[in-house]
């Protein structure tokens, strides 16, 4: 079910939606947690809704999404409120703002919140410069950004470190688990020979590629190599230099990698790429702050 709400108010958002309750049951309780999506109206905003909404399967939630509209347009807020097989396991409220209301404000949402619920808040395009200083990151338990998608993610990453408090994390970071995992399995697996060298094989355009090499230096204590292939092609291959013998993790295409070690046959290991929808499920498990994180991106 969708309902459209064209020049209105919060508050009478907040009332169609207690009055849909009462009327048919259409929308569920128990939502876990309140999640603000900050766009741009378009595709984009299409985009975040479609993963938000296969994420609320797993952590159902009620989803709002403060979609720019456009600065110059005279003042307007026009709404839209998604139920049933619309909204996966959620609630979705779109809000579209035109002239002064196009800009972010803690004041469009506060009486959409759930009561006593966690709040997160997720810039899939255009990440403020300090995500907890904005008017809904001030208020929210968990920031999450998307470097990947920015004009320069490098800088994008920059900005984080330079601004970085408990509770923000990238998605640039969520998409390196299963590598972490894989590396992490295999460094339990091998002799205690130190590792002396690293090489991080990745595209030149991703951030999650300095990430790993930032995670590694930490992780390992050694000197990490950046190589940079072509943009748009992920992380490719990661070569651990130990005295005993080379470990090496290299992913030619997009799902399966080939583990070799020293003494032991090839494996060939499912590693293919995330989904944004997986990669915000995964963020939305965890409210408490990821401390990995924070560590390596104020170190990278």
């Amino acid at each position: 079910m969708i309902v459209d709400l064209p020049d209105t108010t919060a508050s009478k958002i907040s009332k169609k939606i207690m009055s849909l309750r009462e009327q048919g049951g259409v929308i569920a309780l128990g939502r876990v947690l309140t999640l603000v999506v900050l766009t741009r109206s378009g595709l984009v905003e299409e985009e975040a809704i479609e993963a938000a909404n296969e994420a609320s399967r797993e952590h159902p939630c009620r989803i709002i999404v403060l979609a720019d509209a456009g600065a110059t347009a005279p003042n307007r807020l026009d709404a839209q409120i998604r139920v049933g097989g619309d909204a996966g396991a959620s609630e979705v409220i779109v809000l579209r703002g035109y002239g002064e209301l196009a800009h972010e404000s803690e004041s469009l949402v506060a009486a959409l919140l759930l009561p006593d619920a966690p709040i997160v808040a997720w810039w899939p395009h255009g990440a403020p410069e300090n995500a907890a200083e904005t008017s809904v990151g001030r208020i929210a338990h968990r920031r999450i950004t998307d470097s990947a998608n920015e004009t320069d993610p490098q800088m994008a990453l920059e900005n984080i470190r330079a601004t970085y408090k408990a509770g923000d994390t990238d998605l640039a970071w969520t998409r390196l688990t299963n590598w972490r995992i894989q590396l992490a399995a295999v460094l339990d697996q091998v002799d205690s020979s130190p590792v002396t060298a690293v090489a991080v094989e990745g595209a030149s355009d991703s951030p999650s590629t300095i990430l790993l090499a930032a995670w590694l230096t930490l992780a390992l204590d050694a000197p990490v190599t950046i190589v940079a292939d072509p943009a748009g092609t992920g992380i490719r291959r990661v070569r651990l230099t130990r005295h005993t013998g080379d470990v090496q993790l290299f992913r030619p295409g997009l799902s399966v990698a080939e583990l070799t070690q020293p003494g032991q046959p090839a494996q060939r290991i499912s590693l293919p790429r995330r989904s944004l929808k997986d990669c915000l499920a995964e963020e939305l498990r965890r409210l408490d702050p990821d401390e990995v994180f924070g560590q390596v991106i104020q170190n990278h």
